[in-house]
């Protein structure tokens, strides 16, 4: 029976995170989050039922921790409403995920899984679906310009430039990178002032 030190186990969940963006799915072992996490060997395998259990809380780990914390939403809930505040939310929703480069690498490995496990699929869609309601509820009570189909819109080409950033950096600069997030704002949302947009809260994968 999997034991329940949460402690434990959501170190050991932190360190199959590290394994997934280092090694990929395929070196994801208990043997190889027993390592990273520093525990005698035979640990990992008194916490998960088995190694989809470990892929299915690794998925959902690095959701939680790439959600902002509650000073960045209240700093964000009292900016202005403008479209050079979209800008800016979204130039640090990118700076944010992508600093979370194991986690956020760990979880095109786990996409990649999915495509070969149903239940790991299932757990990433349901998690990636709340997701994307998140935001577009967070938008409609924003007050940010644009509607639910730019917030939308802005995910899907915000998180392939953060893939570019994680995995080819030297393709965009910095510079090129702040350029491109207010053109895509500047496209995608244009000059119409619908209700808000841009969640901060964190992008899926």
């Amino acid at each position: 029976m999997a034991r329940r030190n949460d402690e434990r186990r959501g170190a050991l969940v932190d360190a199959a995170i590290e394994v997934l963006a280092r090694e990929g799915a395929r070196g994801l072992t208990f043997r190889a989050v027993d390592g990273e996490a520093g525990v005698p060997a035979g640990t990992a395998s008194n916490y998960f039922a088995n190694r989809d259990d470990l892929l299915t809380q690794a998925g959902a780990r690095v959701y939680e921790r790439l959600q902002p914390e509650e000073e960045v939403i209240e700093r964000q809930r009292a900016a202005g409403r403008d479209r050079e505040t979209y800008v800016e939310l979204m130039r640090e929703l990118v700076e944010r995920v992508a600093s979370f480069r194991t986690g956020y690498l760990a979880l095109l490995e786990l996409r990649l899984e999915a495509t070969r496990r149903p239940e790991l699929r299932k757990v990433l869609t349901e998690r990636v679906r709340a997701d994307v309601d998140a935001n577009v509820a967070y938008h409609e009570a924003s007050g940010l310009p644009g509607d639910a189909t730019a917030v939308k819109l802005l995910m899907l080409a915000l998180n392939w430039l953060i893939v570019e950033q994680l995995t080819l950096p030297e393709v965009f600069g910095e510079e090129e990178r702040d350029a491109l997030v207010a053109a895509a704002v500047e496209r995608i949302v244009g000059s119409g002032s619908g209700s808000g947009s841009g969640s901060a809260s964190a992008s899926s994968a």
